[in-house]
């Protein structure tokens, strides 16, 4: 059944009943701040081995986080990269194409980002752009998004056979909680910046937004590169089980380098000027 077909406010994927212990949750199921702390922490230490891995195997990996507005994408990446290197774990956030790109090949600014050996590239939204939010809101024709259908799963297979690992998240967040994060940010104002036209379009296009997830998924959910859907109406749950199901991917092992020795400063003739000579900012703390 679809999201389209669904009674208003209710999404398409329902997460499983919690296994974990239950005084880590509370009365609703929701996860503990606590559990979630003590867990994330550990899973990060994890994903800075699989960075040492990725590198000294030079892999190259692609995640895509697709899905609807305040879904939680973007706390799954930050924390991703909260104790990686940048220079190991990229993230790619594009933004309106320029002129000049909405000439070209569709893929092709997308590509010029794709991960070279030794990298981890997360894509926030992607080239998926042109069949959920580029054709919903009427920002491509009908023959570009049907093109774009027939060639994603091909572009997605060359991209695989080329060596790259594609990973797709999407995150799957019901209307009532959507609404609800989004009047949180309405009602905080240094989180206003967050709500945008889009989101409050998006949000007022819920079911047509179902119908593009569903469309989307039944010509570019393939074997090379499936989809994997996060439910993430409870947020700290679903970045915990997005980050699990990552590593759970790649048959790595610690190959973090050992501690160094620092070296003693080297002694060097040298008189260095005043330090009045200098400005310093004011010293308020």
């Amino acid at each position: 059944m679809s999201e389209a077909t669904l009674p208003e406010g209710a999404d398409d994927v329902r997460p499983d009943a919690a296994t974990g212990n239950a005084k880590d949750y509370t009365k609703k199921g929701r996860l503990k701040k606590a559990a979630y702390e003590e867990e994330i922490e550990r899973l990060q230490e994890q994903l800075v081995q699989l960075q040492y891995w990725i590198q000294s195997q030079g892999l190259k990996v692609l995640v895509i986080f697709e899905g609807r507005g305040s879904a939680g994408k973007g706390g799954v990446i930050k924390r991703v990269t909260e104790r990686t290197s940048p220079r190991t774990v990229r993230v790619v956030a594009l933004p309106k194409p320029t002129e000049r790109q909405q000439t070209q090949w569709y893929f092709q600014r997308y590509v010029e980002n794709l991960p070279a050996a030794g990298e981890m590239v997360m894509f926030d939204r992607s080239w998926y752009n042109r069949s959920n939010v580029e054709w919903v809101m009427g920002y491509c024709t009908e023959e570009e998004h049907a093109e774009f259908l027939r060639s994603c799963p091909e572009f997605e297979r060359m991209l695989v056979r080329s060596g790259i690992i594609v990973l797709k998240y999407w995150f799957s967040v019901s209307y009532e909680e959507q609404r609800k994060r989004f009047e949180a940010r309405n009602a905080e104002p240094l989180k206003r910046w967050k709500l945008s036209d889009m989101d409050l379009a998006e949000h007022e296009l819920y079911v047509r937004y179902s119908m593009a997830k569903d469309t989307t998924f039944q010509y570019t959910d393939i074997k090379q590169a499936p989809w994997y859907v996060v439910p993430s109406d409870d947020k700290r749950a679903a970045r915990l089980n997005c980050i699990s199901h990552l590593l759970s991917h790649f048959d790595y092992e610690d190959v973090a380098p050992e501690p160094v020795e620092l070296p003693v400063m080297r002694e060097v003739p040298y008189v260095r000027p005043p330090m009045h000579e200098q400005t310093f900012i004011p010293q308020r703390f």
